[in-house]
């Protein structure tokens, strides 16, 4: 296990922050309980460590960022996480979001596109102790050696939903991705109701980083 320092001050802005999340609609008390328990502060460099518990985005190296706080519970909240999932995660980034859908009792398979960081967040996670299924790859096509899913989350905004992902979704499934132009997005749910039919529900006002890939943005 890596020994990271979780000061009383740490606790406590995390409370603030779970305070914070609650007031601008996050309900779902498992999802809350867990941002209350990961510190996010061991997934920032020392140079913005200071900021981790503002509820912000920050860059992580590679083009990528660490999503804000409110956007890591919305999707959490929307994937409806029951122990025991299989949840495909397409972006690991940092493992924040990851290492979040795990102590929510989910069984996570995330891919990360960026080589470097994929790298350095299988260490990171590794000496963490946290226990998560990690690739490099293209993720926009999926895993389908994997597949079927139970849950999907994608961490980045796409210019459309990857067919692959939906068909690696299983019948009563939940997918949970932005989709919208390079700068903003809206985050769609995706029920499966049947091998031919999904239901959808979309929310304004999200931005990511591009979604890079064979059923993405291209470089």
């Amino acid at each position: 296990m890596l020994k990271l320092e979780d000061t009383y001050l740490h606790k406590g802005k995390r409370k603030a922050l779970v305070a914070e999340l609650r007031k601008k609609g996050i309900q779902n008390e498992r999802v809350l309980e867990a941002i209350n328990t990961l510190p996010r502060h061991f997934f920032f460099d020392t140079a913005l460590i200071s900021h981790a518990y503002e509820d912000k985005a920050f860059p992580i190296g590679e083009g990528q960022t660490i999503s804000q706080p409110y956007t890591v519970a919305f999707q959490s909240q929307l994937l409806e996480i029951v122990p025991g999932d299989k949840v495909l995660e397409i972006g690991t980034g940092s493992g924040y979001q990851a290492s979040i859908l795990h102590l929510l009792g989910a069984d996570v398979y995330s891919i990360e596109y960026q080589k470097k960081l994929f790298d350095h967040t299988t260490r990171f996670l590794q000496r963490l102790g946290i226990q998560l299924h990690l690739f490099y790859g293209d993720g926009t096509s999926g895993i389908p050696s994997f597949a079927p899913y139970d849950k999907i989350i994608v961490t980045a905004g796409a210019p459309v939903v990857p067919e692959p992902l939906v068909q690696q979704l299983r019948v009563g499934g939940i997918l949970v991705i932005p989709v919208g132009d390079r700068k903003r997005q809206a985050m769609v749910k995706i029920t499966k109701k049947s091998v031919k039919e999904i239901s959808k529900e979309e929310f304004e006002g999200f931005a990511f980083v591009p979604l890079l890939g064979k059923e993405g943005w291209k470089l």
